[in-house]
């Protein structure tokens, strides 16, 4: 991923705090995936008042690249009106184990600019996998 491409994803994901439906927490989050072939899909929170059914924008942003049959991805940002990098939460980082290989990179970010750049496999040490359920 070169200095240009992660600005750009950088600039989606931002992008995506101002669509964030986020009536309850106030807490916007957005998320931007690039495939190995360059595409980009992005994604935002968007809650419900069942909170538990809310979807976070990483969910938000891999589903939609897996509904659309991708399957093979190369960065993901993620981004949010944090004091410092955003850190994903526990179903998130399950979801990125399942469909990211562990070395991938993932760029924690916000809006101040701050950035820690980090594999999945350091996000989820020991994620469970389907290779667990043999």
């Amino acid at each position: 991923m070169n200095d240009k491409q992660t600005s750009e994803l950088i600039e989606q994901a931002t992008n995506m705090l101002d669509r964030a439906y986020v009536p309850y927490s106030k807490f916007p989050v957005g998320a931007a995936l690039a495939t190995k072939e360059g595409k980009i899909y992005s994604g935002c929170n968007i809650e419900n008042a069942s909170f538990g059914l809310t979807n976070c924008a990483e969910r938000t942003a891999i589903f939609k690249a897996v509904s659309e049959g991708e399957s093979s991805f190369d960065y993901l940002v993620v981004t949010g009106d944090t004091d410092g990098p955003i850190s994903p939460c526990g179903a998130c980082r399950q979801v990125m184990a399942e469909f990211f290989s562990p070395g991938m990179k993932v760029l924690l970010t916000n809006r101040k600019g701050l950035k820690k750049e980090i594999t999945v496999e350091e996000l989820l040490p020991g994620a469970f996998q389907s290779k667990d359920m043999v």
